[in-house]
């Protein structure tokens, strides 16, 4: 019986525990601060086990992992580091959905002198991404084909139907990752030039991107997609681009939400202040007037933009009080988005996953090819994110459970011995590319 120590019962954490209790040789042990979102998880099953965890408690931490046969570390990225390094120390095997932070490669010479696997970024992006990715790489190269060019977006949006808010977006957890993944700075490949968009004008820079069968989309690049061309073995690539997908608007309503300080992490009074007045505060705008045809003038909008209606609609217009003494502009936006854009019961998530490739066959003539995911969640169960999250990781764990990885140290699913029988096992249950030769 082998056991598996899950840390974290956030959103991904379903699909995968029941991977695993679902199979007559593993327990389950699941810990969380909050023993109650575990025990949710496990339920009265005989080999599941909930825990109250603080990973700040360095002893029951080090106690927990002692006692598995493999970890899984669904907590927040700052962790996994600590994480491994006692996973290094009682060697065993350990999996994370999450990039693989400077900090968790460093440990990876420990981890091959301990003889462990850290396996790190197989989620879904990062982590389907990169197998796909791979294994239509790997091919073209079995082809003694050179691959020119590499174009990747990613999208976890709402399904067509529950597509019912001015926003086109909706969370089935905290905004806060996703509004702060827009203040980063972008860096990729375009035609053998280097793009470099510094931050604050990252949603200044989009493309309009068609997915067939369901229609226009934007299109924004996604952190530095540069070291990805020696990730993937393909250094002679002169386009390396990964993006992320959102229904269109949201990147100029995001801009800015940004230009006017929404993203501003800054703790200040909010004691009697109402939402209209904090967005005067940050705009610089007088206390009296109309607040839509002033931020019209100040943001260089028409007094009609539909950018200002998704404001309006949001509720940074209303003149009721803010609900917290003190906190920063982005906890306010984050709590009205909470309050706003959520699935209601029976709505349907979507994820959008499409790769676009093109390369030279032996001859010289120049192809395209374009694999593309479409899997929505399911009303009443799971979401398509979580199952997008979950399952490649459940299976990455099995396959260390299996002795079927041979890679020590700090790995990414970039191997046809990782992503090949991970690739099978989630074509097994529907999650399957559609591919379509240029």
């Amino acid at each position: 019986m082998n056991t598996v120590l899950v840390l974290g019962a956030g959103f991904v954490a379903g699909p995968l525990v029941r991977y695993f209790l679902e199979r007559p040789d593993a327990a389950v042990r699941v810990a969380d601060v909050e023993s109650s979102k575990a025990q949710a998880l496990i339920g009265s099953h005989p080999r599941g086990k909930a825990l109250s965890l603080d990973l700040q408690n360095e002893e029951a931490l080090k106690k927990e992992i002692a006692g598995a046969d493999l970890v899984v570390s669904l907590v927040p990225y700052g962790f996994h580091p600590t994480v491994a390094r006692h996973c290094i120390a009682f060697r065993k095997n350990m999996v994370t959905t999450s990039y693989a932070s400077d900090a968790m490669k460093s440990l990876d010479a420990d981890a091959r002198r301990a003889g462990i696997t850290l396996l790190n970024e197989v989620g879904l992006d990062p982590g389907i991404d990169h197998m796909e990715a791979m294994r239509v790489i790997d091919e073209i190269k079995a082809r003694d084909g050179r691959v020119l060019g590499f174009t990747s977006y990613c999208g976890g949006l709402p399904a067509p139907e529950a597509n019912t808010n001015p926003w086109g977006y909706k969370f089935s957890w905290s905004p806060r990752g996703v509004l702060l993944a827009g203040k980063n700075a972008a860096h990729y490949l375009k035609d053998g030039r280097e793009v470099d968009i510094p931050g604050p004008e990252l949603f200044a820079h989009y493309e309009m991107v068609t997915i067939k069968g369901l229609g226009v989309f934007e299109g924004y690049a996604n952190r530095d997609s540069r070291p990805y061309a020696a990730l993937y073995g393909i250094p002679e690539t002169r386009t390396m681009f990964r993006g992320t997908l959102r229904y269109p608007g949201w990147c100029a309503t995001l801009k800015k939400i940004g230009d006017v300080g929404l993203l501003d992490q800054t703790e200040r009074d909010l004691k009697g202040t109402t939402y209209a007045a904090l967005l005067k505060s940050l705009a610089g705008l007088a206390p009296l007037g109309d607040l839509r045809t002033a931020l019209a003038d100040k943001l260089g909008l028409s007094a009609k933009s539909g950018i200002l209606d998704r404001w309006e609609w949001l509720g940074l217009f209303n003149d009721e009080p803010i609900p917290m003494a003190r906190g920063s502009a982005l906890d306010v936006l984050e709590h009205l988005m909470l309050r706003k854009l959520r699935y209601a019961e029976g709505e349907r998530d979507m994820i959008v996953l499409r790769h676009a490739f093109r390369y030279a066959g032996p001859d010289g003539r120049e192809k395209s090819v374009t694999s593309t995911l479409i899997d929505y969640g399911i009303p009443g169960g799971d979401s398509a994110m979580a199952r997008m999250v979950g399952f490649p990781a459940a299976a990455g764990a099995r396959l260390l459970l299996e002795g079927k990885i041979s890679r020590k140290g700090v790995c990414l699913p970039v191997h046809s011995e990782i992503y090949g029988p991970i690739l099978r096992e989630l074509g097994g249950r529907g999650i399957i590319f559609r591919e379509d030769e240029g």
